[in-house]
């Protein structure tokens, strides 16, 4: 398993989201159809970004080895007209969805970065199911509700809404540009 054949090696150690991504998309212009790409991560949550961000552009994710703190995740470029990259058309901003938390308790805001992430800085009663599990815990969510979806940026969001709205869930907005520029009221940890 040590002798994976690779074509081009992309170093995003260090990098936290939505940079992977940024840069991952960026290599796999420059391969050809069936070139596999290399990335080098040491973000946690770049497993669950690289392998929903290629379900989304149709690009092959193969597969992630861990070697200490550095996770080595490996894609296989598909056919050029496989590679347009989806988005999710219901969005709301960070203000639209502050300004209906103030009029109502009932809405259900899905947080979708990892659940550290989480921890450290989330909105309010804010439902935690990390990118990577969503698909394993769908059960967990009511089909007729209206979901918020938020992660740090909107890109883990956006992949969450797509994914949502391929299992049936009618109601569903991406909101942008996530926790990252949010001043509404907050909980944490520490709080």
């Amino acid at each position: 398993m040590n002798d994976i054949k690779v074509n081009v090696i992309l170093d995003a150690k260090g990098l936290a989201c939505p940079m992977p991504i940024v840069k991952t998309k960026k290599a796999m212009n420059g391969l050809e159809a069936g070139q596999v790409l290399e990335v080098l991560a040491t973000d946690k949550g770049s497993k669950a970004d690289l392998k929903a961000w290629a379900g989304s552009t149709g690009h092959q994710y193969l597969g992630t080895l861990e070697k200490g703190e550095v996770l080595k995740h490996y894609l296989r470029k598909s056919s050029g007209a496989d590679t347009v990259e989806r988005k999710h058309p219901n969005v709301v901003s960070n203000e639209e969805l502050d300004q209906k938390l103030k009029e109502t308790n009932d809405l259900v805001i899905l947080d979708v970065r990892e659940s550290a992430e989480y921890a450290f800085d989330h909105i309010p009663n804010a439902i935690s199911i990390p990118l990577d599990e969503l698909e394993s815990r769908l059960n967990e969510l009511n089909k007729e509700d209206a979901l918020f979806v938020i992660c740090r940026t909107g890109n883990r969001s956006d992949l969450a809404s797509q994914k949502l709205a391929e299992n049936c869930f009618t109601n569903v907005m991406n909101v942008v540009p996530g926790m990252s520029q949010w001043t509404g009221e907050t909980k944490s940890i520490n709080n």
